[in-house]
């Protein structure tokens, strides 16, 4: 890292995209093999699971109709129905074979791409077999905080959805210009919270990797660290996430060609987000003039390859320095 620690606190939004494509080309025969190894098959799995699921849910809807015109009791109603058993059983195996395979290759992306950062910031050279070793034995930290985040999201979504059936009750026979605008205040500011509680969370996937702190305690470090880099890391993590959608639109609407590159650039966007998410908390510490000391972090990413001892408070942030 050719920035001093104490500069990386003056880093706006272009700064902090600078900085993570200069990783990335400095390290790019590194994160090319990390791509091919767990982000493009991510970014594969993520985008045909929809046409997969479509496919099966037309063969279902297309028995259900036929169902309809068969008599009760006759043996077409009967094969019918077994079909639509068939049909729904593997559909939602499939959607469980889906979930799983997600998590667990966005669980070892992160791991590993964070951890090839945190080599970068400390100097330290680095390999893909050593990733390889490492990414396995930080993921299942990494699961303990997203079953916390899905907590979290669970809960923010149960009040909010609490709240809109209070409105719809209160304003059933009300004026209708006063129900509509108290809705629309409402879903902007449940979006404004989704994008914090995922700003939150991805930074405490950061913490996870590099501290001692996982879970709930990461998130709540997470948010301690993201006071005052808030509007800069909303607006990475909105960009990120209007760039999936795009991404997304460009799969379900273009041809052969078209869905390979879209499969290209979702690989690209969720490496180029990873790595900014860490530049973001490295941004964080220095914003908060906690200096951060290589060579402890250099020596506890070393034991990352013999066993895995999480990194503490005190290694990342030994010192404190004044501007």
């Amino acid at each position: 890292m050719d920035r001093e620690p104490e500069e990386l606190q003056f880093l706006g939004f272009f700064g902090i995209c600078k900085e993570a494509t200069t990783i990335i080309t400095s390290l790019r025969r590194l994160f090319t093999q990390l791509t091919l190894s767990f982000i493009l098959p991510l970014s594969l799995i993520f985008l045909i699971h929809s046409q997969i699921s479509n496919l099966i849910f037309s063969k279902i809807d297309k028995n259900e109709t036929a169902l309809e015109t068969a008599l009760d009791g006759s043996p077409t109603q009967d094969r019918r129905l077994s079909r639509l058993s068939s049909e729904w059983t593997a559909f939602l195996l499939f959607k469980l074979a889906y979930l799983i395979c997600l998590l667990i290759l966005s669980l070892l992306s992160t791991s590993a791409v964070v951890y090839t950062v945190a080599c970068a910031y400390t100097s330290k050279d680095t390999t893909f077999k050593k990733v390889m070793s490492v990414a396995p034995k930080v993921w299942k930290r990494l699961m303990v905080t997203f079953l916390w985040n899905s907590v979290v999201v669970f809960a923010y979504n149960s009040t909010v959805f609490f709240i809109l059936v209070v409105i719809l009750i209160l304003f059933i026979n009300g004026p209708y210009t006063a129900g509509q605008t108290i809705l629309i205040v409402v879903g902007v500011l449940y979006l404004v919270g989704l994008v914090y509680i995922t700003v939150i969370w991805r930074l405490a996937c950061v913490v996870s990797v590099l501290e001692d702190s996982y879970g709930l305690r990461a998130m709540k470090k997470s948010k301690e660290l993201i006071k005052g880099k808030m509007p800069v890391a909303a607006l990475v993590f909105f960009l990120l996430i209007v760039s999936y959608f795009g991404v997304l639109v460009l799969f379900e609407g273009g041809g052969v060609v078209g869905k390979a590159v879209a499969v290209v650039l979702l690989s690209v966007v969720v490496l180029m987000g990873l790595v900014v998410e860490t530049v973001i908390y490295f941004v964080c510490k220095s914003y908060h003039h906690e200096s951060i000391d290589s060579s402890a972090l250099a020596d506890h990413l070393e034991v990352y390859l013999v066993g895995y001892v999480p990194l503490t408070a005190k290694d990342v942030q030994l010192e404190q320095f004044h501007v």
